[in-house]
């Protein structure tokens, strides 16, 4: 996956950080070059859709489909070298979100959810524990 290729390649390494607007809004060189490789794929592989990304901000398309793109979801954990941190990108048709999925590349960890389809961890179902599941694990 291009966007936590960067990740990977920047983490504890030396990296500019700025600034953005607001109290611990942090943005990190890995940050844009993350988005960059990820805006790389959409755009070669869905010419025609739109994008919203975190650092770039929306690239509208006459589409129904947009892409929503945080590069590294975590940037302070990412910008302190903590390992929890990941690549988040949703997929909306017509405003409805009916793609998602996140990938922490650090725990090579990869949840994917589509609309009426469930969700999976690397590529095995998941699904919420009930609470009879949880009374039973407090035993």
């Amino acid at each position: 996956m291009a966007g936590a290729e960067e990740i990977l390649r920047f983490f504890n390494h030396s990296f500019i950080i700025s600034n953005k607007e607001g109290r611990n809004n942090l943005v990190t060189e890995a940050d844009h070059a993350s988005e960059k490789a990820i805006l790389e794929v959409i755009k070669t592989n869905f010419p025609g859709h739109s994008i919203l990304t975190e650092e770039t901000g929306d690239l509208p398309q006459e589409s129904d489909y947009k892409w929503i793109v945080d590069p590294i979801d975590g940037t302070i954990n990412f910008a302190h070298g903590i390992p929890i941190n990941c690549v988040s990108i949703g997929l909306e048709f017509r405003g409805d979100m009916i793609m998602g999925m996140v990938y922490n590349p650090h725990l090579k960890e990869l949840f994917f959810a589509e609309k009426g389809k469930g969700a999976t961890l690397n590529d095995k179902p998941i699904k919420v524990s009930s609470e009879t599941d949880v009374m039973k694990s407090c035993r």
